[in-house]
């Protein structure tokens, strides 16, 4: 019996960019920009939201640890369990300057938003 793309529990990065992400209100905070994969693992660290701006531009990048989103399929998107002041006070950048992905780095994003590090 072949299964639909809607019954697997794995997608396409391809389907993930563009997915809307919400808070625990429903209010719509994003959309995921990319994934960062771990070379090593290959596993999903971070998807790196878009809030903000105007048709791409002006927009902050925000990297939230892959682990702290879970999938809806009620809103078709993510649900990311942080608050406004989280966000507000969040790791960001712009999409002219990436930040290196150290695990220095990723050590301070994990630690914003309460999530262990891998």
């Amino acid at each position: 019996m072949q299964r639909s793309e809607t019954d697997s529990s794995v997608i396409s990065s391809s389907r993930v960019n563009g997915t809307n992400v919400y808070n625990l209100s429903g209010v719509k905070l994003g959309s995921i920009d990319s994934l960062m994969i771990d070379k090593f693992s290959g596993q999903v660290r971070y998807a790196v939201m878009e809030l903000g701006g105007f048709l791409g531009m002006g927009a902050d990048l925000y990297p939230l640890p892959w682990n702290s989103l879970k999938y809806d399929t009620e809103y078709g998107g993510y649900l990311v369990f942080v608050t406004k002041e989280q966000l507000n006070n969040a790791p960001r950048y712009d999409s002219n300057t990436r930040p290196d992905y150290t695990d220095e780095y990723g050590r301070r994003v994990y630690k914003h938003y309460g999530v262990p590090y891998l």
